[in-house]
């Protein structure tokens, strides 16, 4: 792709510098598009926005944008679902609670009846009022089979508006992890604007000019980037007190390390979220940029990196050459040459540290897997797996050749160099494993579609439970196209319906929660529908050329993630953005 000559900044410290990737998510590329002005944006020249109010990130979008459809919250363009539409609540990381945000407040009334209070005074940014009829609009978009979050309709028996501020839900069973999770996760939609969508346009639409409630609405878009203006007449800023610092965001396509690199050295950059090795160099120099801690790993933990199988190709449709899959893998040698250390091998589970209290080390004991070339051969040869041409590796049980290809997507330079990795040590166990490095669009194609043999995926995030964790594994039924879970296309009904007692168990119950994961977690074993690898970072690098209180450990700094990526602004980046500070300041 090439990009406008106006981000290509000389590189700056070239010592420092090698390719780097994100790991939070990207977006494939669509036909290209002029830039277009928003209602009440038309003032501000995209190309001469004033600097000191404006904040210029990077890390999510690899590409031109896709779309601004909510919906879509796998490849929308960065900032649609946070920025632009919000949600009912958002979710506080470190205390581990809801936050009512579009909700004032929320409470089971009984066991299958949940009653939601809606704060007065929010607008959409077309001037209608926000109300009950939209939020029931918004969940009853899910009745239609394609729509992300259709399963919750297995459950949901109805939600009606009582009144403009209340909302009803009648559920046939209260699954508490995954009502908690949609409360912070689902972006509202006007019902004014959309009614008269088909299924069809509702899930793949572009959804140009979006009417929403946010902080922010959409200033232009280009190739390489989407610009965001924010909005004065935001409700939020008087019921929660809140108001973003920058004026303007611009979030940046970066092909490549070196321009994210240059243009963070260079202060054309505030805020990337890619990967960038040399961190140590970079925050203990003398360049102005920071990260959430001083010491390695530098940024807080964000998702697990895992490797998945197509579960229905042979041989992956093999639990045994899964399980030996998964032990002829070196993560201490990815974790060592690719990352420097700035990232962590993962758990067997795959949990993340924030899970520990989740993780049955027992169950670890007796059936996790550990990096071993000779056992990963054991496996292969008991279960039939034989090098017969003596090319040094197996074939399938039938004679048939095995030759893998792993996908990860072009540009996400620390995955490649993974994946270069993974098949050299898979290789000493005789498995031939080729890396492939699609560009992100066709990839993500691939894999909705399930035209793939393996890849690398981490797009489960940190979030309110690990039942979002096994909810991505292990949920069934398999779809023809699989856009946000279980790409391995992996089917174990014990396992779904552990999944759904999860679903049932109280999010302050943990004994009841620990009960039900140690047996998924005996299950993941068993059959080994993915492969936990490493725990990617929250990776955050910020410039305090022109922003300062950036996210810190240290002192009384913000303790927030300072993050773009899709899906996080409820986590805590929104927030972020409420407590930068200009530097001059």
């Amino acid at each position: 792709m090439r990009i406008r000559a106006r981000i290509l900044i000389p590189l700056v410290a070239a010592g420092l510098l090698a390719t780097a990737c994100t790991g939070g998510g990207s977006t494939p590329n669509p036909p290209a598009t002029q830039p277009q002005g928003q209602a009440g944006a038309a003032s501000a020249d995209p190309d001469q926005l004033p600097r000191n109010e404006t904040l210029y990130t990077t890390g999510t979008q690899w590409g031109p944008p896709l779309n601004y459809n909510p919906i879509r919250e796998w490849d929308s363009a960065v900032g649609t679902k946070g920025l632009v539409y919000e949600t009912l609540f958002h979710y506080d990381t470190n205390a581990a609670k809801l936050v009512p945000w579009l909700a004032e407040s929320g409470s089971w009334t009984d066991d299958t009846t949940y009653e939601l209070k809606l704060r007065d005074g929010v607008k959409w940014s077309d001037g209608q009022p926000f109300s009950a009829k939209d939020v029931v609009y918004t969940f009853e978009l899910g009745k239609m089979e394609t729509i992300p979050f259709h399963n919750l309709w297995n459950w949901l028996e109805s939600v009606k508006a009582t009144d403009d501020r209340t909302v009803t839900f009648t559920f046939s069973k209260a699954n508490y992890q995954e009502w908690d999770y949609m409360l912070y996760s689902r972006a509202m939609v006007p019902e004014h604007v959309w009614k008269d969508r088909s299924e069809k346009e509702v899930l793949d639409g572009t959804n140009d000019n979006p009417v929403a409630t946010g902080a922010y609405t959409f200033m232009s878009k280009d190739q390489d980037r989407v610009v965001l203006q924010r909005r004065d007449d935001w409700w939020g800023k008087g019921a929660l007190n809140l108001d973003p610092k920058p004026r303007y965001i611009v979030d940046i396509a970066t092909p490549s390390n070196e321009v994210a690199m240059g243009m963070l050295l260079q202060k054309g950059l505030d805020l990337s979220n890619n990967f960038l090795p040399g961190v140590a160099n970079l925050v203990q120099g003398n360049f102005g940029l920071t990260t959430y801690y001083k010491e390695p790993p530098f940024m807080l933990s964000a998702n697990t990196a895992w490797l998945v199988p197509n579960t229905t190709k042979k041989p992956m449709d093999d639990p045994a050459f899964r399980k030996a899959l998964a032990s002829s893998i070196d993560v201490k040698k990815i974790v060592e040459s690719v990352y420097g250390n700035l990232v962590k091998a993962s758990s067997p589970t795959g949990l993340l540290p924030q899970w520990d209290t989740y993780v049955d080390q027992n169950v670890v004991s007796s059936s996790g897997f550990a990096f071993d070339t000779g056992k990963a051969k054991k496996l292969l040869a008991d279960a039939g797996y034989k090098d017969g041409d003596g090319d040094g590796f197996v074939e399938n049980k039938d004679g048939s050749k095995i030759s893998l290809t792993l996908i990860v997507p072009s540009g996400w330079t620390d995955w490649m160099e993974s994946a270069r990795s993974i098949a050299a040590s898979a290789k000493t166990a005789g498995i031939q494993i080729t890396p492939d490095f699609p560009d992100f669009n066709a990839l993500v194609e691939k894999r909705t579609e399930g035209d793939f043999d393996l890849l690398l995926n981490n797009e489960r995030q940190l979030s309110n439970s690990p039942y979002t964790y096994y909810e991505y594994m292990f949920q069934l039924p398999v779809r023809k196209q699989q856009n946000t879970v279980n790409f391995a296309r992996y089917e174990n009904e014990k396992a779904w319906d552990l999944v759904q007692q999860l679903d049932q168990v109280r999010t302050d119950d943990t004994a009841g929660m620990q009960k039900v994961i140690s047996q998924l977690q005996q299950i993941h074993f068993d059959d080994m529908p993915i492969i936990p690898l490493w725990y990617n970072g929250l990776w955050a690098q910020h410039s305090t050329s022109v922003w300062k209180n950036w996210p810190s450990a240290e002192g009384n700094a913000p303790k927030t993630g300072a993050v773009m990526w899709r899906n996080w602004f409820e986590l805590g980046g929104f927030e972020t953005l409420t407590q930068l500070q200009p530097a001059g300041s």
